[in-house]
């Protein structure tokens, strides 16, 4: 008897860290108060009409998605009200997911949402960082320094090359799913133009030389 009741303590304790085990995507949000009372959507990524919008009112700095399909999509706050609020990619995928939507949004709970997060952070680092370049090579060319501009030039270009790469690395790691295949869409190695003589040429991505 005690051998059982200790048995489903166990159990029930490890259900409750383990999270939702039931097959369905449960997403739990939190969003300053400031933004009670009003709608928040979770509207899929594509225009793919097997998927609808889904809302809800924010109560007490909170809200609460439950999906049973597999998807990437958006959080966002009605129109009216997104200045100074950042959207939020999700992967709708089983499990909890645990949703911070304010100037910065996270989105941490899943495999695909922590590597999606990951990746996030990576981009918006990197797109500071290369803003800021590109400023100041516009201020070089301004200046009449075409040496250090192009070198500047070089290094931005460097790094965004880095960027796509792990990109690209971190598609391959995830083998297959949601995440893969918005990864693997956004630098896509490779690229086809129509030439003049209606000849259909394949390109390197990186480097735009034409591939043999």
């Amino acid at each position: 008897m005690r051998k059982n009741l200790l048995f489903s303590i166990v159990a029930l304790i490890a259900t409750a860290f383990s999270g939702c085990d039931d097959g369905k995507c449960h997403i739990s949000g939190t969003i300053p108060e400031n933004y009670n009372g009003k709608k928040i959507f979770l509207v899929p990524f594509t225009n793919d009409s097997r998927f609808n919008v889904d809302s809800v009112v924010i109560r007490d700095g909170k809200f609460a998605f439950e999906r049973d399909t597999l998807m990437l999509a958006k959080i966002i706050l009605d129109y009216h009200y997104r200045i100074g609020v950042e959207p939020l990619l999700v992967v709708v995928e089983p499990g909890q997911i645990n949703v911070v939507i304010d100037s910065v949004s996270h989105a941490t709970g899943t495999p695909q949402n922590d590597s999606l997060d990951l990746w996030k952070g990576r981009k918006l680092a990197h797109d500071m960082q290369t803003r800021l370049m590109g400023a100041q090579i516009a201020k070089l060319r301004a200046e009449g320094d075409t040496v250090a501009a192009n070198q500047m030039k070089a290094q931005s270009d460097s790094l965004h090359l880095a960027f796509k790469n792990y990109t690209r690395q971190m598609a391959v790691n995830m083998g297959s799913g949601t995440l893969y295949d918005f990864l693997s869409a956004f630098y896509p190695k490779t690229y086809k133009r129509v030439m003049p003589d209606s000849t259909v040429v394949e390109f390197d991505a990186d480097t735009n030389e034409p591939i043999r």
